[in-house]
């Protein structure tokens, strides 16, 4: 294919892969990449949303020129193609709002209660991903039938929304984040049902039983084109039935209403010196050697100190004991992580409370990065002007050294070091 930077036929020495960017411009192309992940993530919410019967046309209309800007030939200039990553950023805090009205007008107003983990007795369906009207879809289906339904993975936070939790087939929670299925899809004696992204390949063991829904698809999987899920019931009742098997309890459901319903409290206990610290920890979680970091930096935060978590990541940092502050638990699970939206309204809603910007405020943001979402939800963040984000394990594969050189820049994004303790040490020293 002919490249119009090097002018030659096939890509010239230095010349990246993509037609049309040559090396001298890898920054253009770390930018295009940027916005195509953004967009995928976005797409995703919006995506959810939709479903759920809630558009605007200026997100479609975004999309539709983002896309149109990637293409060879069209867009060169270091300038307005990073206005462009940041419009991406502001969009996608649009989508997530919209995603987030779509949840509470269908399913109520969340509120925190206690999730059983584990199996009870008799058949059931592990559900993963994170699209909650296939929940929805899926137990009033299994009404009547004996069929238990557990959440997986990022389906956890729909326990947090009654007329799901209400559900009498919503038995409870089962695993925890996407990198693990494997080994609990296999021990999961019953069918899964894969409604979105972080699926993997199925090992040969379950492959007859998972099932996957509209575009998501694995080679092996049963894939479903509509919202029957009636060959998802009867293989449950062929299967054998899963134990009684408890294995704790866990709290979810703190949604930037219940937080902000509490913001008197927390805003008194910040100004008497009870709080001295707010911690974001979350975001996607993944097996690279690493990601131990974020386990150990929210162990260590003190306290005086609350830890709001959301997305997959907190499966890396719930299993400890965080104890109480102010008679709200110190790790507060805000949900899925489109859920960003709702610790984007706290923080906003304390800054408005304090008289201060949000970078002012006693916060620190500690970003686990994996995928498409979590790239949209930073650009969010960037988009608001929030600095001194840390991003981890490691610096993202397609930001170019000076494209992370201009976010270093302009929003002090760093990333995470080796040593959870040193920068939590510097965090507590802001």
């Amino acid at each position: 294919m002919f490249c119009n930077q090097c002018e030659q036929t096939s890509h010239g020495v230095g010349c990246v892969s993509t037609p049309g960017v040559c090396g001298k411009d890898e920054d253009v192309q770390s930018l295009q990449e940027i916005l195509l992940y953004g967009l995928k993530g976005m797409a995703a919410y919006a995506n959810h949303a939709r479903r759920l019967g809630k558009t605007d046309e200026n997100v479609s209309a975004f999309i539709e020129e983002a896309l149109f800007a990637t293409m060879t030939n069209v867009n060169f200039d270091m300038a307005s193609m990073f206005e462009m990553v940041m419009e991406c950023g502001k969009q996608n805090l649009r989508v997530m709002e919209l995603l987030d009205e779509a949840h509470v007008q269908r399913f109520g107003k969340p509120s925190p209660t206690v999730v059983r983990e584990g199996t009870q007795a008799g058949p059931g369906i592990l559900i993963t991903g994170h699209d909650l009207l296939d929940l929805e879809n899926l137990l009033k289906q299994c009404e009547g039938t004996g069929v238990k339904v557990y959440t997986h993975g990022e389906m956890m936070p729909g326990h947090m929304y009654p007329k799901l939790r209400e559900h009498p087939n919503l038995a409870g929670h089962f695993g925890g984040a996407w990198q693990k299925q494997k080994t609990e899809f296999e021990a999961f004696s019953g069918p899964t049902l894969a409604t979105t992204n972080c699926i993997l390949i199925p090992r040969p063991s379950y492959a007859d039983r998972l099932f996957t829904t509209r575009c998501t698809a694995v080679p092996g999987g049963t894939r479903l084109t509509t919202d029957d899920f009636s060959a998802v019931i009867a293989k449950a009742r062929q299967c054998q039935p899963l134990p009684d098997k408890f294995e704790k309890e866990s709290t979810v459901g703190f949604h930037q209403d219940v937080i902000l319903g509490a913001a008197d409290a927390i805003i008194s206990g910040v100004k008497e010196g009870k709080i001295r610290r707010f911690f974001l920890i979350g975001g996607c979680d993944g097996a690279e050697v690493g990601r131990n970091y974020f386990s150990e930096y929210a162990r260590s935060t003190p306290s005086d100190t609350f830890i709001l978590t959301l997305g997959c990541g907190k499966f890396r940092i719930r299993d400890h004991e965080y104890g109480e502050l102010l008679g709200l638990p110190r790790l507060l699970d805000m949900g899925q992580c489109n859920n960003a939206y709702g610790a984007i309204k706290v923080a906003v809603a304390l800054a408005g409370a304090f008289n201060c910007t949000v970078n002012e405020l006693p916060l620190t943001l500690v970003v686990s990065w994996f995928e498409q979402k979590a790239v949209a939800v930073l650009l969010t963040l960037l988009s608001l002007g929030v600095k001194g984000i840390t991003i981890g394990p490691a610096a993202p594969g397609f930001i170019t050294p000076g494209v992370f050189k201009v976010l270093q820049d302009k929003f002090d994004l760093r990333i995470a070091g080796k040593d959870a303790q040193k920068d939590l040490a510097v965090a507590m020293a802001g």
